[in-house]
């Protein structure tokens, strides 16, 4: 007895050590969460105090918040595909020359191409089980409407339930329509066109210079009325045809209910990490709110200083308590690197019919979602890793939302892909203080296709240097938005170009209010010389890749429109509706 007395102290130890070690090796489970255009400023971490956003903050409380944190791009597809690449989505083709740069129908063509590595992808090749809930839109199908070729489970996620394409005003029945501008411009060019035609074709009848093909003129006239009956049918049930929620490859829901819809979510991020929580997993809990259409649950609503919006803001900060809840009550706090993000900064032009702003604010920073100017791409960055990462740290380095694919690369101990070029840094050294300075010197900023600006911050030094190269034409002139054209485009009478480019020093001048002269900065021309030089190095990395928005790709094509129903003209369906009941008496 007295031996076991002596030798028992000894045993916990090796069994503590032994612990430790495990422990130590063990690999971590991820909860990625990213917000739709939410605000910089929207959070109370970064300066709000009319927002309650308690569980948000607690991330930067209890974890590390990155000041200077930049998405690849502002406006949603892109940026997405960045985040999941670790590439500048202009290396994958997920940028265009068109106007639109992102994709606006379920059956449209185009897609995060299936050559391209995403982290989960690697992840899952670890032993990860993977998850998507929420919001996808980078693309469906290719050539039917069943053959998923851009879909989630094509990309290394083994569960997805959520929206393949995105929340628009047209999805929720009275929130307005987000085309009406491109819809009645093109009645109006089309109905101007042919009325020309006719004018044009009666004068020349009228001088016997032309003898008209009256019938033939007719049979056009009748293809144009068609084109536009169809236009109007299409435009008339969007709803029905894009607004859809699938579970993995079935649509469960068409056109889908904002009943409920962020509990529901919810409700499916934390049984994905209860059905996982004895094996290592990835969750990316890819929020709806807050792009419009605005939505909140009966609980939340009119509890905001800040209308439809502050309500849609308060509802997402109580899910993401629910998910820290979740990770708390099964015990995974200590194991699982939880990040919060936005994936570009708030739609300024985001209006409602009543006059309602439903964008969000961005602070201090200027202009906001699809512009270059921060307000547009500086979004939140916070991390939480209990017992790993101090907390309350503040990093003013720059960083990347591209930077998460590196990190999980290193984590999970997968091996870098060696065929492509990868633009993210690994963030643990800055994470954990082993260094002060990040590996990025430069980040270059697209406006879609075009390099529009390019953020430099040379070693060893707290200036970084922005230059823009062309900045968008705000509507009204002197407004901090493009209100006339629903958002900011990147070409022609739209922008302005600057040569030499504007300069700002953003480490001192964030708001970017006041562009840097010679007279003013001494080293101008040396500083707009050494960005010029990285500009030109990085085109040289560039190498031609298909356009995944090219106007071919982004057009409704009937035949690869997803369906719930045989015959798509009747899709409808609503398995979750009980569901949503069940949710309305547990809330209640």
């Amino acid at each position: 007895m007295r031996n076991m007395k002596v030798l028992l102290p000894f045993f916990l130890l090796h069994l503590a050590i032994g612990n430790l070690g495990q422990s130590a090796s063990m690999q971590p489970n991820y909860v990625f969460i990213m917000a739709d255009d939410l605000g910089i400023g929207d959070l109370g971490c970064y300066g709000n105090s009319t927002l309650r956003t308690p569980h948000i903050d607690s991330l930067a409380k209890d974890g590390v918040m990155l000041t200077q944190h930049i998405a690849a791009a502002a406006i949603c597809t892109p940026s997405r595909a960045a985040f999941l690449t670790g590439r500048y989505p202009v290396r994958s083709g997920m940028t265009t020359i068109q106007r639109a740069g992102v994709y606006l129908f379920t059956a449209g063509s185009g897609g995060l191409p299936t050559n391209e590595t995403t982290f989960v992808k690697l992840a899952k090749e670890q032993g990860y089980s993977t998850g998507l809930v929420g919001k996808w839109h980078l693309g469906l199908n290719c050539e039917t409407s069943d053959d998923h070729c851009h879909h989630p489970l094509r990309h290394g996620f083994d569960y997805f339930y959520g929206l393949p394409l995105t929340n628009l005003r047209n999805c929720k029945p009275g929130a307005g329509n987000v085309f009406i501008v491109a819809t009645q411009h093109v009645v109006h060019s089309s109905v101007q066109v042919v009325t020309l035609a006719l004018a044009t074709l009666l004068l020349l009848n009228s001088f016997k210079l032309l003898k008209v093909p009256w019938r033939a003129l007719g049979y056009v006239s009748l293809a144009v009325a068609l084109l536009l009956a169809v236009v109007l049918l299409f435009f008339s049930q969007f709803r029905n045809l894009n607004c859809i929620m699938m579970r993995n490859r079935r649509v469960i829901q068409q056109p889908f209910s904002f009943e409920n819809l962020t509990q529901r979510m919810i409700d499916e991020a934390t049984n994905f990490m209860e059905r996982n929580a004895d094996r290592p997993f990835l969750l990316f809990m890819s929020f709806i709110p807050v792009h419009t259409a605005l939505y909140a649950s009966q609980e939340f609503l009119g509890k905001s200083k800040h209308g439809l919006y502050g309500d849609s803001v308060e509802e997402m900060d109580w899910s993401v308590g629910q998910i820290l809840a979740s990770l708390e009550r099964l015990n995974l706090s200590n194991q699982t690197l939880v990040y919060f993000t936005s994936d570009q900064g708030a739609h300024l032009e985001e209006i409602a019919d009543n006059g309602e702003v439903h964008g969000g604010w961005n602070g201090i920073y200027k202009g906001g979602k699809s512009t270059n100017w921060d307000g547009g791409i500086r979004v939140p960055g916070l991390l939480r890793w209990p017992g790993v990462l101090a907390a309350g740290r503040s990093i003013d380095a720059l960083t990347s939302n591209m930077d998460l694919f590196p990190t999980v690369v290193t984590l999970t101990k997968a091996a870098m892909p060696s065929n492509r070029i990868i633009d993210g840094r690994d963030l643990m050294p800055l994470l954990l203080g082993e260094v002060q300075q990040s590996e990025h010197e430069f980040l270059f900023h697209y406006c879609n296709s075009y390099l529009s600006a390019v953020r430099w911050q040379p070693k060893h030094s707290s200036a970084i240097w922005k230059a823009h190269f062309f900045t968008p034409n705000f509507y009204p002139e002197g407004s901090q938005g493009c209100f006339d054209t629903h958002i900011c485009y990147c070409f022609g009478s739209f922008i302005s170009h600057h040569n030499p480019p504007l300069l700002y020093d953003v480490s001192r001048d964030p708001s970017e209010a006041l562009p840097l002269t010679p007279s003013s900065e001494p080293r101008y021309h040396q500083i707009l010389e050494v960005m010029r030089k990285a500009v030109g190095e990085h085109r040289k990395t560039l190498t031609p890749v298909p356009d995944q928005l090219s106007l071919n790709n982004l057009l409704w094509k009937p035949w690869l429109q997803p369906c719930c129903s045989t015959v798509w003209q009747h899709c409808r369906c609503d398995e979750e509706k009980n569901r949503s009941t069940a949710l309305d008496g547990a809330m209640g």
